[in-house]
């Protein structure tokens, strides 16, 4: 019966490793952003791929989500802060929410950052399948998603981040 228990024991640690192994590669592993092309209110074009270089912020939101809007002027301010250090955001609304509202909403804030439409909801697709707003997806100098935040996002840790990846350029 000891051997037995021994065995237990040691095959419940094993088992405990290995999730705590799972949980830290699932924390720390970075996974490519999808290679998709955003199309701004201006018809221009913007890839991921030409966003190399940079630190990126995804934001799927929508004029009716009051989060979103609620969330919106720090977007603005944090852009203002880091875009000359090397920091862009694409504002990205949802397929439901008429391009009518979203114009409107950008000629009202003058947003100072790419607005894209996802019309078909092909780009809240590739990104994770996002349904609730607003979510941000934060995208390193290499492409990789280095965060996901379903909600309002974390103005101090996202400028602690900033800060970080940033310095090294400058």
């Amino acid at each position: 019966m000891g051997n037995k228990q021994y065995h237990k024991y040691v095959l419940v640690g094993v088992v405990l490793i290995a999730l705590a192994g799972a949980l830290f590669l699932g924390l720390t592993q970075k996974s490519p952003a999808p290679q998709v092309t955003f199309t701004d209110l201006t018809g221009k074009k913007i890839s991921m791929q030409s966003l190399r270089g940079k630190m990126v912020l995804v934001n799927f939101w929508a004029t009716t989500c009051p989060g979103c809007v609620e969330e919106m002027p720090h977007i603005v301010e944090t852009y203002k802060q880091y875009h000359d250090k090397g920091f862009e955001v694409i504002a990205v609304a949802m397929s439901y929410d008429p391009p009518s509202y979203v114009l409107q909403f950008n000629r009202q804030r003058a947003l100072p950052f790419p607005v894209a439409l996802d019309v078909q909801g092909d780009l809240a697709h590739q990104f994770d399948d996002v349904k609730l707003t607003p979510t941000s997806f934060l995208i390193d100098k290499d492409g990789n998603v280095v965060e996901q935040t379903i909600g309002s996002l974390d103005f101090v840790k996202l400028r602690s981040r900033l800060d970080k990846a940033l310095i090294q350029k400058g």
